[in-house]
């Protein structure tokens, strides 16, 4: 096992998935092993051992736990990435049942892990991937029409049906820097210092720190910018960093590529008071090799604190860089670990 005792008796206390294929959890008294993510209630330190794998386990005369079924883990994961593999080279839909049938599972088993392992449907997967070629196509082609066609919909009719969901603003106002949008913005004081804030009737688009009208006149040099410290998504943001438990329940209005909004989704399951590294990252999403790639797009975040990209460290466990500065980043982090173990209740 690559990792220590101690960081391993963590990631089974939280039950954290992305630990799931880096090692097994065998318990003495019932002889059973299990995923560190599994269901079940926990036992006593002093009767877990912590295995390589699976096979590891059962050579020490362990069996496997048959709620979690920990030796299913990797084919499990197996099947998701092929299905990936066969979205992600598409130029036609694929239905469910045969992304089902090519991984070997029941369709609707086959949805739910594809779900849970990649924080969204094979559906909405498919739909965020062809935004992601609009996005790009919409750099260089002439008309919003043409990239769509680019992007391999089969009729405009069929992108604005799901063109809101995945990329917030329309096509159009995205292309043109904003057009025909109204942002609410303003500058708010925060325990943490002065904090851009500005949000679309759908979601938060930007918080950031030491920036101004400015800024958002540049991201968005044509949309109607009206300032108002009153609105409620801007007031919900400035409580939800003085109560951070808050902030996975906002609604955010930010374009990305499909890679940086699967990472800042990942990012906001992290619980307050928490950190994971860039790899735990990487591994959660699938690909462990894909660390520098996760911390390009924690850079790109655009709306700090809400998406906690400061809840992410390096492998070695060092803090990182971070937007809003170091000390601040140290701040936050402490007071949310502060909170977290003040809410826990006392051990007996």
């Amino acid at each position: 096992m690559r990792i220590g005792e101690e960081q391993a008796w963590a990631a089974f206390e939280r039950r954290d998935r992305s630990f799931d294929e880096r090692f097994v959890v065998a318990v003495t008294t019932t002889r059973i092993y299990c995923r560190p993510s599994c269901p079940a209630r926990r036992p006593k330190r002093e009767h877990v051992l912590f295995f390589g794998e699976g096979r590891e386990a059962v050579s020490a005369g362990y069996r496997a736990c048959l709620r979690c079924k920990p030796d299913e883990a990797a084919r499990d994961r197996l099947a998701v990435t092929r299905a990936r593999s066969m979205l992600d080279g598409a130029q036609e839909t694929i239905r469910l049942d045969a992304l089902a049938a090519a991984a070997g599972y029941a369709t609707h088993h086959f949805q739910r892990l594809f779900t849970r392992e990649i924080g969204m449907s094979p559906a909405a997967y498919a739909r965020a991937l062809r935004a992601e070629r609009v996005g790009k196509a919409l750099k260089e082609a002439a008309t919003v029409t043409e990239a769509i066609y680019e992007a391999g919909y089969s009729a405009p009719s069929r992108f604005y049906e799901d063109a809101k969901e995945k990329l917030g603003m329309t096509p159009s106002a995205w292309r043109n820097g904003g057009r025909g949008e109204t942002i609410r913005w303003a500058v708010v004081e925060s325990s943490v210092g002065p904090l851009l804030v500005a949000a679309t009737d759908k979601g938060i688009c930007r918080l950031t720190f030491a920036e101004d009208r400015t800024a958002l006149e540049r991201r968005f040099p044509q949309a109607t910018l009206v300032h108002d410290p009153e609105a409620p998504l801007i007031r919900a943001a400035v409580e939800a960093v003085a109560r951070p438990e808050l902030a996975r329940e906002l609604p955010v209005d930010v374009a990305g590529t499909d890679f940086q909004r699967r990472v800042w989704a990942e990012l906001r399951r992290i619980p307050p008071g928490e950190t994971r590294s860039y790899l735990d990252i990487a591994r959660a999403l699938g690909d462990p090799n894909a660390t520098r790639a996760v911390g390009t797009a924690n850079g790109a975040n655009p709306v700090a604190i809400i998406v906690p990209c400061h809840r992410v460290v390096r492998n070695d466990g060092s803090l990182g860089g971070y937007a809003g500065g170091l000390e601040r980043k140290k701040a936050l982090l402490a007071a949310e670990t502060s909170a977290a173990q003040g809410s826990l209740p006392l051990s007996s």
